[in-house]
């Protein structure tokens, strides 16, 4: 199993790591600036992506019931690391700390990872899980994130622009009408997902072609690190089992569940900090560490927890 995943986590890494080098000589050499691109993939790509997501899935009720439970899960974890980030943290880097909790790289390095391990229907009941994560992201995320720099009326103002919620229902609307899209349609959003990725990612490297090693802050790094990689696996693994105490819990389920808590940091952390202008360096270098760390933490995580939920 350890080496199965060790395979199945080099491939995204690397592939993820060749991404961050490549915007780290985009920022040096070039001096390309990477705010625009945050803004257009907060604004144009993320919300294709989902859009597409949600209608090639098929949503249905218990699919559905899924995006909603990541949601609340999401939501429920940021607002608990908030207010206790604001005793240690000045308010925008708490505000930080708490979006990054409520989230993690689900999709950039989760997705390629679950598509291995997971036959169709767990990579089916992974994504709808996704989705409930990147809801949360660009609503109550980005609110949290945003209430770091900005009041409580401008902070609702920029959450109402963000064209993904929209997304969200004319998908569902879309899916309710029974409408279906022209085959030309979906040849123009395939384009979207690997775009996404390749720019989330690039992010990160030209946020980190501007730091130096002065601004390495290893308390925050840390905090970060402890939730993504204590507090999630725990969470994700208590879930799982209590669950399964509640209601039947197929294997597909429990591994897709187990597999989002062990995933690294998420690359829209330094996304949303760079479109809100708070502290997105620190971001980036926290990203970059924790996503280092998945190939060693991640094949000792979860043995051990497929163990423990009686999967093995």
């Amino acid at each position: 199993m350890e080496s199965e995943l060790g395979t199945a986590l080099m491939a995204p890494l690397w592939m993820l790591l060749s991404f961050v080098a490549l915007g780290v000589v985009c920022a040096r050499r070039l001096a390309i600036d990477p705010r625009p691109i945050a803004t257009l993939l907060i604004y144009v790509i993320a919300p294709l992506t989902f859009f597409r997501g949600l209608n090639l899935g098929g949503p249905t009720p218990n699919y559905l019931l899924l995006t909603l439970g990541l949601f609340l899960a999401s939501s429920a974890i940021c607002l608990l690391v908030h207010r206790l980030a604001r005793v240690l943290f000045s308010a925008q880097e708490a505000a930080v700390v708490a979006f990054s909790a409520g989230t993690g790289n689900t999709g950039y390095f989760g997705l390629p990872v679950a598509m291995i391990l997971l036959p169709p229907e767990g990579v089916t009941l992974y994504l709808f899980c996704i989705l409930g994560i990147t809801l949360y992201e660009f609503t109550l995320g980005f609110y949290i994130s945003a209430r770091g720099q900005f009041s409580i009326r401008q902070s609702l103002i920029r959450i109402a622009r963000l064209p993904l919620v929209y997304a969200f229902l004319i998908a569902l609307l879309v899916e309710a009408a029974g409408i279906t899209l022209p085959p030309i349609v979906h040849q123009g959003l395939d384009v979207f997902p690997s775009t996404y990725t390749l720019l989330g990612m690039m992010i990160i490297g030209m946020t980190l072609g501007r730091v130096t090693l002065g601004e390495l802050d290893l308390r925050f790094i840390a905090a970060c690190a402890v939730i993504r990689y204590v507090f999630w696996p725990l969470a994700s693994l208590l879930a799982v089992l209590g669950l399964s105490q509640m209601l039947p819990v197929t294997p597909e389920l429990a591994m897709a569940l187990l597999l989002l808590g062990v995933v690294p940091m998420a690359a829209n952390v330094v996304v949303v900090s760079m479109e809100l202008s708070i502290a997105p360096e620190k971001g980036a270098m926290a990203v970059l560490l924790t996503t280092l760390a998945a190939p060693l933490l991640i094949p000792f995580y979860l043995p051990w927890m497929i163990q423990l939920t009686g999967l093995a």
